[in-house]
């Protein structure tokens, strides 16, 4: 077997940190391929090494002094090298981003070389090849991320590699200049990485225990899922739930590699698995519950509204011509809601609700805002019987008004709309009646 093992920034803050992922890698000699973040934050008010890139790079494209901020980041990882007790010296490679910092060679640039530096350190701490991710994953000119050429020239580099290091979060562009994924990009990077050596699975390594039924913030010690397929996942994520990622999925996906998520501060937990399918039964009948606050609804009323062809098209064309996307459209006979993110709306309401009485002559707009809408996600749902009841019944007992719901056809997830003031009581509701009491 072979495993591609990816650890997060706060897994990687300190030599201390370095030292219990050394083990781990060591503990199983099938972690071949590691996939290292930039280091984080060694204690709250810390400040994570890219955002000390960000704005040591800031201060040289004003032409000002940086000086002072590369020494601090320097410093940052010449303590985890003494830690580590290592011979080796990053002097070169401060010289040469020094140099290109004065040279203006970007933003992209200048946030890679977190992981950049921390992956020389890991590849000498580990022994093992260091390949650096500029040379094997690539962007087109549109800065699309281009999968097709990544996988060929990866697959080759480390076909000829027992073990390799790849630092996260970044590539190039055809003429070699760095890009980097969005925040967070070291997932991906790792489920490249595990898509190109067609590896068995994909571990990655953060400071949780899984992925939780619910946000922690909301609900204390919420429970660990076990096994999430990657439709749940996305559902999840995309209402906001964040341990991976949500871009992580699709590589290894198409592969049918899953995809472990451990707690490097716990190593002996099994943390949460995600798979593409499992016949293996949600311990609830839930998987989990994920919610945003921050949507207004856009409430269009007309007399025979469902014998008018075109109508919904019309209205959705008046968001389109606005640049609004739009999160959920529940209808009724006579009515039409369409759910949008406020902030997007505010400041173009007034074009699109003029644009709604040109295209499609509504009888009336109504606009209510402050909104949040909450996913209940769960395979488990298609089988059980009541579960939108059960739903119901536990918002109603919590005194919540349902502002609306909607169900998907494959039955995977509902979405309720409740007010922003509701959000976490809303939340806290439909977790005790699935996970704590289990009604």
């Amino acid at each position: 077997m072979k495993k591609v093992v990816k650890f997060g920034g706060s897994s990687l803050a300190s030599a201390e940190q370095f030292i219990k992922v050394g083990k781990i890698i060591k503990a199983d000699k099938e972690r071949c391929y590691v996939v290292p973040s930039a280091p984080g934050k060694r204690f709250s008010a810390d400040t994570k090494v890219t955002d000390m890139l960000y704005g040591c790079y800031a201060l040289a494209e004003e032409d000002k002094d940086f000086s002072g901020e590369l020494k601090a980041i320097r410093e940052r990882y010449q303590e985890i090298i003494d830690g580590l007790k290592l011979k080796l010296s990053l002097d070169e490679e401060f010289k040469v981003i020094e140099k290109n910092f004065k040279e203006k060679a970007g933003d992209n640039y200048a946030a890679s070389r977190g992981e950049y530096l921390n992956g020389i350190i890991m590849a000498a701490y580990l022994n093992y090849t260091f390949v650096d991710a500029a040379e094997v994953i690539f962007f087109k000119d549109t800065g699309e991320f281009d999968a097709e050429k990544t996988n060929e020239v990866l697959s080759e580099r480390l076909a000829g590699c027992a073990n390799a290091v790849v630092p996260g979060f970044y590539g190039s562009f055809s003429d070699g200049r760095v890009k980097t994924f969005s925040r967070g990009g070291s997932d991906i990077t790792g489920s490249i990485v595990a898509k190109a050596v067609k590896a068995d699975v994909y571990e990655n390594w953060t400071d949780v225990s899984g992925f939780l039924v619910a946000d922690p913030r909301i609900i204390e010690n919420p429970a660990v899922i076990e096994v999430i397929t990657y439709r749940e996942l996305r559902e999840l994520a995309y209402m906001g739930a964040t341990v991976l990622h949500e871009d992580a999925i699709f590589p290894v996906r198409q592969q049918g590699i899953p995809i472990n998520i451990r707690n490097t501060n716990a190593p002996e937990d099994k943390g949460t698995w995600i798979v593409g399918s499992t016949c293996q039964k949600s311990r609830y009948v839930l998987t989990g519950i994920a919610g945003k606050k921050g949507f207004c609804a856009v409430n269009i009323e007309k007399d025979m509204m469902n014998s008018e062809i075109g109508f919904g098209r019309k209205v959705l064309q008046a968001f389109e011509e606005n640049g609004i996307s739009f999160e959920h459209v529940p209808s009724g006979i006579d009515t039409m809601t369409v759910f949008v993110h406020q902030d997007e709306f505010m400041n173009k309401e007034q074009k699109v609700v003029a644009g709604i009485h040109r295209l499609a002559d509504p009888d009336s707009i109504d606009i209510e805002s402050d909104l949040a809408l909450i996913a209940v996600v769960g395979r488990g749902m298609k089988s059980t019987r009541g579960t939108a009841g059960r739903v119901f019944a536990a918002l109603a007992h919590a005194n919540i008004n349902v502002k609306m719901i909607d169900q998907g056809s494959s039955e995977l997830n509902i979405i309720i709309g409740v007010t922003n003031d509701d959000f976490e009581a809303a939340i806290k509701a439909i977790y005790d009646i699935f996970v704590v009491t289990q009604l």
